[in-house]
């Protein structure tokens, strides 16, 4: 076994964060000695220890002779600093780990080479890889955050054969195949929060949750300018954690916020309060006046849309995305297409080991 098999499999355990970890990145950790593994860890929850630390925990006793070694494959720069866990690169040069290799440099400020630097002074050898995008495109909403100062954007929706994403009636339609239902669940589960319009609201009357995947949701957000929506939809049952973005008033009413917010200035104001609690991600499912909203001032990084089959001869018109991404990828959903793109300036490249 090669050192991409310990680096995918770092990947994989990486991945079972998602959704759990958030505002830190997912990262995966695998210790080797002469090609088989003696541990292995992932950052499960946030706040609790992290990849590196659950993988030498996971050592057997009979085996902790062989740390100093082996080989440990990271998918991120261990950390350096003390925050709710002690520095993973400190913990690395204690257990003197020979040698560390690492997929991707993490740009976090107290991070950022200081990792590196900790785990060589220590006397650790480190191998940096050349090809970083696959570890970058994993943890795309924490360097998003950490780079630009904003939550990674995703927007979502679906529409017809003939351009349309819901009757003129507005009467709620399912569009897409009913497979979909539980992707898009998965989704909202690996997201920090998601939002939709008021007419999305009001018609549709969503719960905005994961319940059809791991009932792990997001915040919930709602914009509802002059406070308008009845008080019997879903979105207002108190449940889960909630945002209301209004031009009225600033109150909380149990998990339910109102915030009153500047319409002006909406999309910075969003992000600053999104990241400052601690959300590195928004899924943006509508509907089209708020999607296009999105899209027209350049605030989006991937775009999701199911495309059907079925054609509704008139409607409401699907969003249009002015800026083409990178190249769209497509994968059939039943009878849908699901079309991805990913923003040309987003700065991360799509990985058909991560295509969520």
């Amino acid at each position: 076994m090669n050192q991409d098999f310990f680096l995918n499999r770092a990947f994989e355990l990486a991945l079972r964060g998602s959704g759990f970890v958030a505002p830190n990145p997912m990262v995966g950790a695998v210790l080797v000695h002469e090609g088989r593994i003696l541990g292995e860890g992932w950052h499960e929850q946030y706040g609790e220890a992290h990849a590196e630390v659950n993988c030498l925990n996971q050592v057997a006793a009979a085996d902790r002779h062989l740390i100093p070694q082996s080989t440990l494959y990271v998918t991120l720069e261990p950390c350096a600093h003390y925050g709710r866990q002690p520095p993973c690169a400190l913990r690395l040069v204690q257990e003197k780990v020979k040698k560390v290799v690492i997929a991707t440099n993490d740009s976090f400020a107290q991070v950022n080479g200081k990792g590196i630097e900790m785990l060589r002074q220590g006397g650790v050898a480190v191998e940096i890889l050349d090809n970083q995008q696959t570890g970058r495109w994993l943890n795309r909403r924490f360097f998003t955050a950490q780079e630009k100062k904003r939550p990674y954007l995703i927007l979502k929706w679906a529409q017809s054969a003939d351009g349309f994403i819901a009757p003129l009636s507005r009467q709620r339609t399912q569009l897409s195949h009913p497979f979909t239902r539980t992707l898009t669940h998965r989704w909202r589960a690996a997201e920090s929060a998601m939002l939709v319009g008021y007419q999305t609201a009001l018609h549709d009357n969503p719960a905005l949750d994961a319940r059809h995947w791991n009932n792990h949701h997001p915040l919930r957000i709602l914009i509802d300018r002059r406070l308008e929506l009845p008080l019997t939809h879903r979105v207002l049952d108190g449940s889960l954690p909630t945002w209301i973005l209004n031009e009225q008033t600033d109150k909380e009413i149990g998990l339910t916020h109102f915030l009153k917010s500047d319409f002006e200035n909406f999309f910075p104001q969003l992000f600053e309060r999104l990241l400052a609690a601690g959300k590195t991600s928004l899924f943006v499912e509508g509907g089209a006046f708020t999607l296009q909203q999105f899209l027209d001032k350049n605030w989006w990084d991937e775009t999701r849309v199911y495309h059907t089959p079925a054609a509704l001869g008139a409607g409401i018109a699907a969003p249009v995305i002015p800026v083409s991404g990178q190249a769209a990828f497509e994968t059939a959903i039943g009878s849908d297409v699901l079309r991805q793109q990913v923003h040309p300036d987003s700065g991360f490249t799509w990985s058909n080991a991560f295509p969520f």
